[in-house]
């Protein structure tokens, strides 16, 4: 090492050495740029941190509020599902009722058409009745005139003398007629 050399490295030596007091104070550079740090970062404190502050508060209290929403949308949902539920169950209840209601008016109609089917039958089988029993009456009633008639025209004929007096024609044609009657019960055959 040359002695400039070694002159140089005592003397840097003795200029960064700090002695006494000065050991505990730094320099001014450092405390000028520490100054600048604590500044930068007041700042940050006093400036951008409530700001930033604000905007999380703000997000979280978004999020509280969507969540409060969708709970309440959850429940007026599971509010309304029930109702829905309830209506559907009340629907089919009544569907039953209104179909048994049918199947009994059904039963009632089906009852009363055929007892009014039996009843108009029953009328048209006696009204039936009747008009061949009038029919029969009067086509009896025509025959006894004809038959009458054909037998006083017979009997005046054999008997020689006039059967026109209604008394004793009336006589005659009963008699007739009886006599008829009685052989067509012993002609008859037995059991009709």
């Amino acid at each position: 090492m040359s002695a400039l050399d070694a002159a140089g490295v005592t003397l840097a030596a003795t200029e960064g050495e700090v002695e006494g007091i000065n050991l505990f104070i730094p320099a001014a550079y450092d405390i000028i740029w520490s100054a600048v740090v604590l500044a930068v970062i007041a700042l940050m404190f006093k400036m951008i941190l409530p700001k930033f502050t604000a905007i999380l508060d703000e997000r979280t209290a978004k999020i509280e509020g969507g969540l409060h929403k969708a709970e309440a949308a959850q429940a007026e949902a599971d509010a309304v599902l029930a109702e829905y539920k309830a209506q559907l169950t009340e629907a089919r209840t009544e569907a039953a009722r209104i179909r048994e209601e049918a199947r009994t008016e059904a039963g009632q109609i089906v009852a009363e058409a055929r007892t009014k089917a039996s009843e108009e039958s029953a009328r048209i089988l006696e009204t039936a009745q009747r008009q061949i029993e009038a029919e029969r009456q009067q086509a009896a009633t025509s025959l006894k005139n004809d038959v009458g008639t054909l037998a006083t025209q017979l009997a005046s004929k054999i008997v020689g003398e006039s059967l026109e007096d209604a008394a004793r024609q009336s006589r005659v044609v009963d008699r007739f007629l009886d006599e008829l009657e009685a052989s067509s019960m012993t002609t008859a055959p037995k059991g009709k």
